[in-house]
């Protein structure tokens, strides 16, 4: 292991509330987070609940969480392949690239929850 790199070896199930189960594996420097659906990636990212009524907050400016989480991960020699139901969506932290890359099925995935 150098002085840059984390390794990792671990299988972990976590149970997000409704009963869904998201899986972490990992093998070396390289991690896969399974959301099983486009819902609960939804209902992950949608932060705590507001109150009913409360106005939607306006987008404050500041650097994009997707970019922060990619810098995060090549600073620590990690690459973080995020799947929903399978399939990726986004992998941080690729040595070659400035920003994560997102894949055809992350944006029809979006797409497709706008429907549901």
């Amino acid at each position: 292991m150098s002085s840059r790199t984390l390794e990792v070896e671990a299988r972990l199930v976590l149970t997000w509330p409704g009963g869904h189960d998201i899986q972490l594996a990992a093998s070396g420097s390289y991690l896969i987070l399974n959301v099983p659906s486009q819902q609960v990636l939804d209902l992950i990212t949608a932060g705590p609940p507001q109150p009913p009524g409360t106005p939607k907050a306006p987008k404050k400016p500041g650097p994009d969480p997707l970019q922060q989480v990619h810098q995060l991960a090549r600073r620590l020699g990690l690459v973080l392949d995020l799947r929903v139901g399978g399939k990726t969506y986004v992998i941080f932290g690729l040595a070659d690239r400035n920003g994560p890359k997102i894949t055809l099925s992350a944006v029809l995935g979006k797409i497709g929850s706008f429907f549901k």
